[in-house]
């Protein structure tokens, strides 16, 4: 019962709300640990050393540094003004000795003025949403990408965006709330269509109780930001710190980084294949947690309904409340993620292709262990038509490059990828089929050696992949005497996601002519390896430090460039903002001299033919040519820099915009249940045929060109051995 009068009385007490300042009332400043300076001091001796650039930690890292930690808590440029930078800016050269001298005041002074600024801005905005009387006629515009946008010269330019701000945020929850309803009274208007052909009579729905009312737009985003200034004003020197030094890490690739002793506890839980939890690895971005990598077989993998790329901002346990989880810290959201096996957790979404934060959706999912089972790679055996032949094809769909490292292949539960694989490869052989179709699709990577075992089943000797570390050029061979598991020709499918290990793979069958690459333009393009360092005592934390680079036998870097497809077949991540080259200070494309090596067969000289058939037989497919719609589509909203505040204009785009996103569901059945697409999502898991894989498709029809122009001809094993 109070709990209700709570809630009543929330709507009651909204105008003194705009009178206070939002959540509790300002804290002292944040300060340093004594030892913190001890850390720093092992850091900047450590990053100069074992980072692969060995570049001295000088005035250029201090302006890299200054600049990423600035932008780290002020993304979008609207909470500092001009002359807060025109402070910290003296500064600006001096980080790398003061770090050099163990001192790590500036983190603590930025973070410190950040949260006094921001605090000033939330006042604003919640008395404003209290307040203000919105005129959604006008033609104004809002900018929704603000990282290019110069800082605010006055208090007043920066309210003024923050009034902007708030306007589309209201603007967009009203909009949003209009389109579900209008979609459900359709849902309904339909099935009471249906109900009445069938003579069914449903009774109607109960009156609904006062205290369930739902918040207005403006009373859920003064609740959103007083949480903002709470979660902020909780001090955390631990993870003020970690910013800080992480900052200066990145200044040398953004793959290096400081991990505090909690952080470097989360890293270990997520390397553990048995962690209970949704499966994902997530990473903080504009204040939520992005879905960087959806973790093979786990509750968000078969659940198949949130994407790479994905923002969380909110968080439920069990039958509890949606917290809003925006803008706190991220080792307490994954906390709240985090949970007993056959736990609910449901997460608040906002999708990938939404810059605008236009949209949310609510997904619930059971915890669960991350099984090894459901990483395996899987196969089958597919009767493939074109053009009048019908061939048997193979298939082998390898979610990551998994291997155990501390046991012997005859050891109880040794496993690994490329065994698996050539188990599979066995099979198709006595099956006798003529092509196979090896799909790299989202495979982030894993083992390096397993990747050159992986190669080592279709090339039978030769050098797979340079590396060079701070001290040599080296070479990973095939191992001698190796023979060839598969003779047959075969392609390579490829996305955005496809990097590290799949990268190598793939760049090294394209390289010897063995396989043709099809799908995204190219692969995401991380040719670097990271090695985890302790600093000393446990309190100290670790770092994470990039040691080599990876280089093709060709003598490329896969560092930016990645592997470039033969044939364009592109999925929706070809057309989002996503690749290493879009990560600050990445380190650059590099050459050094080729590996000795030979072909092993000429798959590459059919390239040109290829693509012309390929182009040709995509251009008159009507399914193609909407997937093709959809990825442009997709761009177009990815790209928008700016957006309506006008509420007829604005509702126009957010329903196509809406209608849009539905088809990044990965089926292509408007009507299915969510447990319908996480069936669909399995199919590919359990290599079961799927209709609505329209690359995959191609795939299958150029695998039977290439099929034709080399006559079937097998790779024929050499004698001898040569590296």
């Amino acid at each position: 019962m109070k709990k209700n009068i709570l809630l009543l009385a929330f709507g009651t007490c909204l105008a003194a709300a705009a009178t206070e300042p939002p959540g509790p009332p300002p804290r002292g400043p944040v300060m340093p640990r004594q030892y913190y300076g001890n850390i720093a001091k092992r850091l900047g001796d450590m990053l100069p050393k074992f980072h692969v650039l060995q570049q001295r930690l000088n005035d250029e890292i201090s302006q890299r540094a200054w600049t990423n930690l600035v932008t780290f808590y002020d993304f979008d440029h609207s909470v500092f003004l001009r002359e807060d930078l025109e402070r910290f800016a003296r500064r600006e050269r001096s980080l790398d000795d003061e770090i050099r001298a163990g001192d790590v005041s500036f983190g603590f002074d930025v973070y410190n003025l950040y949260v006094e600024r921001l605090r000033e801005r939330i006042d604003f905005a919640t008395n404003l949403l209290v307040k203000a009387e919105w005129d959604f006629s006008t033609n104004e515009t809002y900018r929704i990408k603000r990282k290019d946008a110069p800082w605010p010269e006055t208090r007043a330019d920066a309210e003024e965006h923050w009034r902007k701000r708030m306007k589309n945020e209201v603007l967009v929850s009203r909009i949003a709330r209009e389109l579900d309803a209008e979609e459900d009274a359709k849902k309904k208007a339909k099935k009471s269509a249906e109900q009445d052909g069938q003579g069914v009579i449903e009774a109607e729905p109960a009156a609904t109780n006062a205290t369930d009312k739902a918040d207005t737009p403006e009373e859920s985003l003064v609740k959103k930001y007083r949480q903002y200034v709470t979660v902020l004003t909780e001090p955390d020197e631990e993870a003020v710190l970690q910013h800080y030094l992480s900052a200066v890490c990145r200044a040398y690739d953004p793959h290096t980084d400081y991990m505090s002793p909690t952080s470097k506890e989360d890293f270990d839980m997520e390397m553990n294949l048995t962690l209970c939890g949704v499966g994902a690895v997530l990473s903080m971005e504009d204040g939520a947690l992005k879905i960087v990598e959806i973790m093979p077989g786990g509750p968000v993998d078969t659940d198949g309904r949130i994407k790479e790329g994905d923002k969380i901002v909110g968080v439920r346990q069990g039958d509890g409340e949606m917290e809003d989880v925006m803008w706190q810290p991220m080792k307490k959201t994954i906390k709240k993620i985090r949970g007993k096996k056959g736990t609910r957790v449901t997460l608040e979404i906002i999708p990938r292709s939404d810059p605008s934060g236009a949209t949310k959706k609510q997904i619930e999912l059971v915890r669960d262990e991350i099984k090894l089972e459901d990483q395996a790679a899987t196969g089958r055996v597919e009767r493939v038509t074109h053009e009048g032949i019908t061939r048997r094809l193979g298939y082998v769909f390898l979610p990551g490059f998994y291997g155990t490292m501390d046991k012997r292949p005859s050891d109880e539960g040794y496993r690994s990828c490329s065994m698996d694989v050539a188990r599979l490869l066995c099979d198709f052989n006595a099956k006798g089929t003529e092509g196979l179709v090896l799909d790299l699709r989202g495979n982030g990577g894993g083992s390096l050696r397993e990747a050159v075992m992986l190669s080592a089943l279709f090339v039978q000797s030769g050098p797979v992949v340079q590396i060079r570390d701070i001290r040599t050029v080296g070479c990973l061979p095939i191992p001698p005497g190796n023979p060839i598991a598969y003779k047959k020709p075969m392609v390579v499918l490829t996305d955005r996601a496809s990097a590290s290990a799949s990268e190598i793979v793939a760049g090294h069958l394209q390289d010897t002519g063995r396989a043709v690459v099809l799908g995204d333009v190219r692969t995401h393009g991380k040719g670097t390896v990271q090695t985890v360092l302790g600093m000393g005592p446990e309190k100290y934390g670790s770092m994470k430090i990039t040691t080599a680079r990876f280089y093709r036998i060709d003598g490329r870097s896969t560092q930016i460039e990645g592997v470039s497809a033969d044939v364009h077949l592109p999925s929706l991540l070809d057309s989002l903002d996503i690749g290493e080259d879009k990560l600050t200070y990445a380190l650059p494309f590099s050459r050094i001299a080729p590996a000795d090596y030979r072909m092993s067969w000429n798959l590459g000289d059919y390239v040109p033919r290829l693509r012309d058939l390929s182009q040709l037989r995509t251009d008159g497919d009507e399914r193609f040519v909407r997937h093709l719609a959809n990825v442009s589509g997709m761009k177009e909203i990815s790209e928008r820099e700016d957006v309506s505040l006008a509420h007829d204009v604005r509702k126009e785009q957010m329903a196509a915009d809406r209608a849009l996103r539905e088809l990044d569901e990965e089926n292509d059945d408007d009507d299915d249940e969510p447990s319908d697409k996480s069936r669909n999502k399995k199919r590919r898991r359990r290599n079961e045929p799927r209709e609505d894989d329209v690359v995959l498709d191609e795939a299958w029809r150029v695998l039977s060109d290439l099929i034709r122009l080399n006559g079937g001809a097998e790779v024929q094993e050499q004698k001898g051995w040569w590296f």
